[in-house]
């Protein structure tokens, strides 16, 4: 059986019951949806939410293995991704070594550590670190092009 049909009709499959799920729960309406979450029956809304979270792990454990499938076939590609994992790694490195970590009241009352402060200062700047090098291989690009 080829893959690609079998691909199709779990699909199928998937979008027929998020379908039927979804008409369940805009038939009930919302009022009653309200009323029964606010007394514990999520029983309208749970059959969708793990439809999706299905779909959702079949989703991505697809896109890893064909990746990695690809990626284990052809060793210019598999060397170029390590290269870049590494560079993503020493980022990350370079921003954890660079952030503070200060305990933080939080607006529930409890207490942001001072590792988990360290850690969302570091995924900050982890993301400035690759948007500026974004900007400038994106400026670097179109100098190098207006030059030719």
């Amino acid at each position: 059986m080829n893959f690609q049909l079998i691909v199709k009709v779990f699909s199928a499959i998937l979008g027929l019951s998020g379908v039927i799920c979804l008409f369940v729960v805009m038939g009930s309406g919302d009022e009653l949806i309200k009323m029964n979450a606010s007394q514990g029956d999520f029983s309208a809304v749970s059959p969708l939410i793990s439809i999706s979270q299905v779909t959702l792990l079949l989703t991505v454990g697809a896109t890893l293995i064909f990746s990695l499938k690809a990626l284990f076939a052809n060793t210019e590609k598999l060397k170029k991704a390590l290269i870049f994992i590494g560079i993503f790694i020493s980022i990350v490195g370079i921003a954890y070594i660079s952030s503070s970590g200060v305990e933080t009241p939080l607006k529930d009352g409890k207490f942001l550590s001072e590792s988990g402060s360290r850690w969302v200062e570091t995924g900050i700047r982890t993301f400035y670190i690759l948007a500026i090098s974004a900007i400038l291989s994106m400026i670097f690009s179109g100098l190098k092009r207006l030059i030719k």
